[in-house]
């Protein structure tokens, strides 16, 4: 049935129900009943159609409702001042005075929706108004009266008093949420009408001296039960659990008229007192809410002066931003400047990081659809800023912005621009939610002047570039070349005014040969032959001739054939003095190839030597041997005595690397401390052992710098043809041979062994794929339960990561988590596990009864300790998964405990006290001090499986268990024992009262959904 039909036939039924209510006295209570029952069930169906993104104050709505209805059943539901205040049952009394702090709780929940927990002190403080001029008017004109009757009883006083405060708290989170920001819900019209119908009611029950108010309470609460039907069968409910777009207006006229009729309140109460009753009653209490009133409007004052302020300096930040904006010269100094910038508009002392990060336009650039996407909304939008979380920005801002659940998200957005593409880039700035919800409007403005900024720093540069390639081309073709014409005898008619500056005098009249150096004069004989022979242009020749000090100047020669030309008649030679070039050119070459500070071969002239070495080595048979050299322990040297004694250190070695070899053999520095040495025209590999053995024997001698006698020790790594036939292949096999030196210590040589290159590529290999896999999240969890010993039930699980690699399949972890952890990709490996562990953990907790609900145990790494941020990150994690923090158990390595990162242990402690479990995973393996467990924010210990293996063979194992178990229950630590394989392992733990145990004996590593499955049966526990 369509939503609007539904509530049509509803609201039919409730007004029949109301005019037989009025009707039908005797008929009452039961029409009553089923209007309430009715009300309840249509709040039902609308919850389960509308599917609200909070269902709880929905709840709270029913069981108001419910309370009511059952309240004024207890009461037996007489609507008269003469009921309510003389024969009212207590319990009645009691269920009715219930409705309204949840109807008020109700109200709240709304509004904390409504407005996404922000903070709005203008709207409570009217909200506060408001209520505080209804609360002077009903203490005036109905509690007050009925105090001061001397019929009533202090029960019957007690009674008015609790139904008007509660109806007071309800008008106030009413007020408080028909004044929150957005536009108008029908939803929330609905319960207004409702609510203030229940008001009206109260107040007609109470006030009997006005016939014409009083004839309402005849319809008992059904208007209430209409409205909050209407209110759920309304397609516009969920939008009062959904935070509201559009931010909160400082003061329209609609709430600036409440406010102004609220603070008269007091004048007017007054005045009515003195001109009817011709005295005021309870002056007392007018003086105190009159004060209320005052203050509230005093503090509404002051937020606007604030805000006030707050709008001044963000107009002075921006104008101040702006003019930075203008004189920037490069996309650094606009950073800087949008960092003041925000620094300058968000509240002093608020934490936050921006992030500027530039638009990548070139379609040759790899872009995963997740940032394209983002690319495509960004340029949609335009410069609208908008909350994300962070997990769902890029990944190279992600990591910047860490220490931050939510980033603020700006394009610069600019049209018609002339690349045609109109995003220019993405302002992110992190920090607190509520720091960031109000800079949105600013960031904004911000935004269009840093996208001008740098559009105009772009066309900057193009002009500049473009300018300068005239300037260049115009130098070019003006440049100071000496332009000669020589005749058939070679004799130069014409000289350009260049020459004399160029040869030290006019060479006008002199033969072109007696110019050129002797040695270059046959040569040059040749050129001027082949061009009169028509053999093309001659250019590029380079020849020697003496300048204009009597110095050797080197001359580069173009030459052309324009005898035929009549206004030339001869050849044409160009000269350019290019002396300077040919010797930087020689300068160049040599550092080209040689290393700037020790003079020796560097990386590239090694390579080519060996390439040649390696074919005469193929023509002549010879043996080619390549040896890798690093210093051991040279940046303790670099740190401590500086780099200057450093480069004296490195000059020195390289001397003695260079001594210790052959003429024939090529000694070169590859960079920092690495050396390396070419071995050619030896028969034997033996001898380029014996290479390597004089290399250290060299180095073994102490080198004095700067009076002090230092120690140069080598590791080197050999390798020789007959292991391989390339270049690449021997420098591979050399480095693989040097890391194997390297490891087994310092000063001493390894030569190359076959089964190293298998087994450093599978490592690197591996290293990539798992690079990859992060990236694509090419990874599962598998989940084992933790189980009570005694009565075999699952009380929690073990996540464990598994890797599904496209070609190897499901590969168990002890395989990739050492590599993971050197490279650092363990960070991002171990927010993902931790994520999918909560989420599965949140699953189950849904479908299981509250009694079954397991927890969840994740193995965190050292790194992610270090990580800034990791509290806050499992604290988003936990929110985000909607779990508490006593459903999950971080399990830290043993050696942790000897740590000294008191930051580490300071994390530990606030996740602890927010109720995340702490645990020593693989307990026994390690060195730690069992001292450390009681200073130490621990929970749970783990038995090592080695331990629970050894225990039934061996009696010292078995009385170490019970020892660690025993430690344990003294220092309130849970034990759980690792490793358990069959029931002789359960039995004697069991015995030894070891609480909590898992292994194979219960079961593998289960998928999540057999887990469940698992869980909803645990009879194959024991039997498993």
């Amino acid at each position: 049935m369509p939503t609007g039909v539904a509530a049509a036939l509803f609201g039919a039924g409730m007004v029949l129900l109301g005019v037989a209510y009025r009707a039908l006295p005797a008929w009452q209570l039961p029409l009553l009943v089923l209007a309430g029952l009715a009300t309840v069930l249509v709040i039902a169906v609308g919850i389960r159609r509308h599917r609200p993104g909070s269902r709880g104050p929905w709840h709270l709505l029913a069981v108001a409702v419910v309370l009511s209805l059952v309240g004024t059943t207890a009461s037996r539901g007489g609507p008269a001042a003469e009921r309510v205040l003389a024969s009212l049952d207590e319990i009645g009394v009691g269920i009715l005075l219930a409705a309204r702090p949840l109807m008020a709780v109700m109200l709240f929940w709304f509004v904390r929706l409504r407005t996404g927990g922000r903070r709005d002190r203008g709207g409570l403080l009217d909200a506060l108004t408001l209520t505080a001029g209804m609360a002077l008017l009903a203490w005036t004109f109905v509690i007050g009266p009925h105090l001061r009757d001397a019929d009533l009883s202090a029960v019957e006083r007690w009674v008015t008093v609790a139904f008007a405060v509660g109806d007071l708290i309800c008008l106030a989170m009413l007020t408080r949420l028909l004044t929150a920001p957005g536009r108008g819900v029908r939803a929330a019209a609905w319960l207004a009408a409702g609510i203030l119908s229940l008001l009206l009611i109260d107040v007609a029950g109470l006030v009997s001296f006005h016939d014409d108010v009083t004839f309402l309470s005849a319809f008992g609460r059904i208007p209430l039960y209409a409205a909050a039907g209407l209110a759920a069968l309304s397609t516009s409910m969920t939008e009062l659990t959904r935070p509201a777009a559009a931010p909160a207006a400082e003061l329209g006229r609609v709430r600036l008229a409440l406010l102004a009729l609220a603070s008269l309140t007091a004048p007017a109460v007054l005045v009515f007192q003195a001109r009817v009753d011709g005295e005021v009653s309870d002056l007392n209490v007018v003086a105190v809410l009159s004060a209320c009133t005052f203050l509230l409007v005093l503090a509404r004052m002051a937020g606007i002066m604030a805000s006030h302020r707050q709008a001044m300096a963000r107009e002075r930040g921006l104008r101040g931003a702006s003019a930075a904006l203008v004189s920037a010269a490069d996309a650094d100094e606009v950073g800087e400047a949008v960092r003041t910038a925000v620094a300058q508009l968000l509240p002093a002392d608020v934490p936050h990081r921006v992030v500027l990060a530039m638009a990548f336009t070139e379609p040759e650039r790899p872009v995963s659809p997740e940032a394209a996407a983002q690319s495509a909304h960004d340029r949609s939008t335009g410069t609208t800023a908008r909350l994300v979380a962070t997990r769902d920005v890029d990944w190279a801002v992600a990591v910047r912005l860490t220490q931050f659940n939510m980033v603020l998200r700006c394009p610069l957005v600019l049209k018609d621009r002339p690349t045609g593409d109109p995003l220019v880039g993405v302002l992110h700035v992190g920090g607190p939610t509520w720091a960031l919800r109000g800079l949105q409007r600013a960031l904004e403005v911000l935004a269009t002047q840093i996208a001008l900024a740098l559009e105009r720093i772009a066309l900057s540069e193009e002009v500049t570039r473009r300018n300068s390639e005239t300037y260049f081309r115009t130098l070019v073709q003006n440049t100071s070349d000496v332009i000669l014409i020589v005749d058939d005898e070679d004799r130069v008619r014409y000289a350009s005014p260049s020459a004399v500056h160029v040869l030290g005098a006019d060479p006008v009249g002199v033969r072109l040969p007696d110019i050129i150096h002797p040695g270059d004069r046959l040569r040059l004989a040749d050129v001027l032959a082949a061009v009169r022979g028509s053999q093309g242009t001659q250019q590029g020749l380079d020849f020697r001739a003496v300048g204009r000090r009597r110095t050797e100047v080197m001359l580069e020669m173009h030459c052309r054939d324009l005898r035929a030309d009549q206004t030339v008649a001869g050849l044409v030679v160009t000269l350019r003095d290019v002396t300077e070039r040919r010797q930087l050119e020689r300068e160049l070459t040599h550092q080209a190839f040689h290393d700037s500070l020790t003079g020796l071969a560097n990386r590239v002239l090694f390579a080519d030597r060996l390439d040649h070495a390696l074919a005469r080595g193929a023509r002549d048979g010879a043996v080619v041997g390549v040896l890798f050299i690093d210093l051991d322990d040279f940046k303790i040297i670099n740190d401590t005595l500086g780099h200057a004694v450093g480069d004296q250190l490195l000059i020195a070695v390289a001397e003695r690397i260079a001594g210790a070899l052959r003429a024939d053999d090529t000694a070169a520095r590859l960079g920092g401390d690495e050396f390396a040495a070419l071995v050619e025209n030896v028969q034997d590999p033996g001898a380029v052992e014996e290479t390597a053995t004089r290399i250290l024997a060299a180095l073994a001698e102490p080198i004095v710098i700067d009076g002090e006698s230092l120690q140069a020790m080598a590791s080197i790594g050999i390798t020789t043809t007959p292991e391989a036939d390339t270049a690449d292949a021997l420098l591979r096999q050399a480095d693989l041979a040097l890391y194997v030196a390297k490891g087994a210590g310092k000063n001493q040589w390894r030569r190359y062994q076959s089964h190293l290159h298998d087994v450093m590529v599978q490592r690197l290999e591996l290293r990539s794929a798992l690079d990859h896999a992060v990236n694509e999240g090419h990874f599962l969890l598998q989940y084992q339960p933790i189980v009570d010993l005694e009565s075999d039930e699952a009380v929690g699980f073990e996540a464990l990561v598994r890797w599904h690699h496209p070609s190897r399949g499901v590969i168990a972890p002890d395989q990739f988590i050492e590599v993971a952890e050197e490279s650092g990709l363990i960070v991002p490996m171990g927010r993902w596990v931790l994520d999918q562990a909560l989420h599965t953990v949140a699953q189950w907790r849904r479908i299981l009864p509250r009694a079954r609900q397991p927890y969840v145990s994740v193995n965190v790494s050292v790194r992610q300790f270090r990580q800034p941020g990791f509290v806050d990150q499992v604290r988003a994690s936990l929110d985000y998964a909607g779990v508490p923090p006593q459903a999950l158990m971080l399990e830290i390595t043993e050696t942790l405990l000897m740590g000294d990162d008191e930051q580490i242990w300071a994390d530990l402690a606030v996740l602890q006290e927010l109720g995340v479990r702490i645990a020593i995973d693989d307990f026994g393996t390690g060195y730690s001090s069992l001292s450390y467990l009681r200073q130490r924010p621990i929970d749970v210990l783990k038995i090592d499986k080695t331990f629970i293996d050894d225990m039934v063979g061996s009696a010292q194992q078995l009385a170490l268990v019970a020892g660690i178990v025993s430690l344990a229950q003294t220092l309130n630590l849970t034990v759980v024992a690792e490793g358990i394989e069959d029931a002789t392992h359960r039995q004697m733990l069991a015995q030894l009262g070891c609480p909590l145990g898992q292994g194979y004996y219960y079961s593998a590593p289960l998928d999540p959904t057999a887990a469940l499955a698992w869980l909803r049966d645990p009879l194959p526990l024991a039997a498993a």
